[in-house]
């Protein structure tokens, strides 16, 4: 996996973050993950087609999701009904969107699914032949895991 790829969506996933959450956000160690792995329970999934394939998921608890929608709405959200799943949807879409029309100005030309959301426990998400990148990014609001699998079209 190339980091040309995997640098946008990094970047803009901390920078939006930051600032539709106007708090601090601490980027954790970055790890590979080439087997199958369960989510944390909601879990915004983008899938990437053209001169790449693959896909970026956005993974987090319940909690977590609760609280970056309750803050991104400005009210308290007590569960995940209809307006904070699009939220979170939203979220993935904002930073996904940003960090393609990144990797379109450095001569990458691929598309995107929208957003499909997630939610459960003990699902588990497998990439075939594809190896994970992930990184965590610590909130106010909870862990946000932004796991890239990402490879060259063959």
């Amino acid at each position: 996996m190339r980091v040309e790829y995997i640098n946008p969506f990094v970047e803009t996933a901390y920078n939006i973050l930051a600032e539709v959450l106007g708090g601090e956000v601490r980027r954790g160690e970055l790890y590979l993950k080439s087997t199958s792995m369960p989510v944390m329970g909601v879990a915004a999934l983008v899938g990437l087609a053209g001169d790449v394939e693959g896909r970026v998921l956005f993974d987090m608890s319940m909690e977590t999701a609760l609280n970056i929608a309750s803050q991104m709405n400005g009210e308290e959200l007590k569960e995940l009904d209809a307006l904070a799943k699009a939220t979170i949807t939203e979220l993935a879409n904002l930073i996904t969107a940003q960090a393609v029309t990144k990797l379109h100005e450095l001569g990458f030309k691929f598309d995107l699914t929208p957003p499909a959301l997630f939610t459960g426990e003990k699902m588990e998400i497998s990439d075939h032949d594809v190896e994970a990148l992930i990184v965590p990014m610590i909130t106010e609001q909870g862990k946000v895991e932004v796991n890239v699998a990402i490879r060259e079209k063959v």
